[in-house]
């Protein structure tokens, strides 16, 4: 068996894998572990999404192992440290889903600025909110910090423009000269800076030992009074109990999120029930395209890899 898949491929880009390799797709591996080690002997390439561990314990049930493969671009669940020392090549889809993700964070801002929206079963009952739902706020002239800019941030820095919300972004990364903040007409900020100025804050950061609670009640109370809160790369950066209180207090305006420090989120959340809080389950980079582009992508870069590995054998 050479390849094996153990969270969700689109079926076009698992029947490319199988036109070429032996390959075993079962999308509920990720919750059998044991029966996931047990296919992994003779496996030369693992492709999974973000809910599989790939960590010392699986790499040594996988003694064949050549490349990963990740159906998304986080690689907090992957332990790069052990594939390297493996020789393990790893391969994220990055770029793939940036547009999902991207037009998520641009729909649930207008939602978040509007509050309105969740009203269909009140108005069907024969209720009559207007009055209470009159004062949403427009998107036209309100300044969107993005804290991350790498190509997700960037792409909804080009497309927020077209709602006339003014950018601005912080990421380390980049001098405050380089030639990407004017090309994409973004004004690059440090974090305190952004977190005062923006009515909407998007995170796009990978989870490390730096970013991990980045997003506490120092960081919650700097922000500007009334702004949105959006996270959707990893749930580890923003501390749920300190956001729940500052929206329930009215310190912000409210928050949208779609990843959790413990998925799925468990029943009873501090996040459970506050009005202006939005919810969804892991699924801003997820849409039919994403997942097509996606699975295509790294569909592609196991075949290359193993590809390689058989020349050079």
């Amino acid at each position: 068996m050479s390849i094996v898949i153990s969270e969700f491929m689109d079926d076009e880009s698992v029947d490319s894998l199988r036109d070429r390799f032996t390959t075993h797709y079962d999308p509920t591996l990720v919750d059998a572990p044991e029966r996931l080690r047990e296919l992994l002997p003779d496996a030369r390439a693992l492709i999974v999404r973000n809910r599989t561990r790939v960590d010392a314990a699986l790499l040594a049930a996988a003694p064949k192992l050549e490349v990963v493969g990740r159906l998304g671009v986080g690689l907090d669940n992957i332990d790069l440290d052990a594939c390297r020392q493996r020789g393990i090549a790893v391969y994220p889809a990055t770029g793939a889903n940036a547009r999902a993700v991207a037009e998520y964070v641009l729909a649930l801002s207008l939602v978040a600025l509007r509050g309105a929206y969740g009203s269909s079963a009140e108005v069907a009952a024969g209720n009559w909110p207007r009055p209470a739902l009159s004062e949403g706020r427009e998107a036209g002239g309100k300044t969107l910090g993005l804290v991350g800019f790498g190509d997700i941030g960037q792409l909804t820095a080009r497309l927020a423009r077209a709602l006339d919300l003014r950018v601005v972004a912080h990421d380390p990364a980049y001098p405050d000269d380089a030639s990407l903040w004017s090309a994409h007409g973004v004004t690059p900020l440090g974090l305190a800076g952004l977190l005062d100025q923006s009515d909407i804050v998007s995170l796009h950061l990978p989870l490390t030992e730096n970013t991990r609670g980045l997003f506490g009640h120092e960081n919650l109370s700097r922000m500007k009074p009334g702004a949105i809160l959006i996270n959707t790369s990893r749930g580890g950066i923003v501390d749920e109990s300190a956001l729940a209180i500052a929206v329930q207090t009215g310190r912000l305006g409210g928050a949208v999120l779609d990843v959790f420090a413990q998925e799925p989120l468990s029943a009873g959340s501090r996040l459970t029930g506050i009005p202006n809080v939005w919810l969804t389950p892991h699924i801003a980079g997820l849409s039919a395209e994403a997942n097509g582009r996606v699975g295509a992508l790294i569909a592609e870069r196991v075949t290359a890899a193993l590809d390689q590995h058989k020349g050079n054998a």
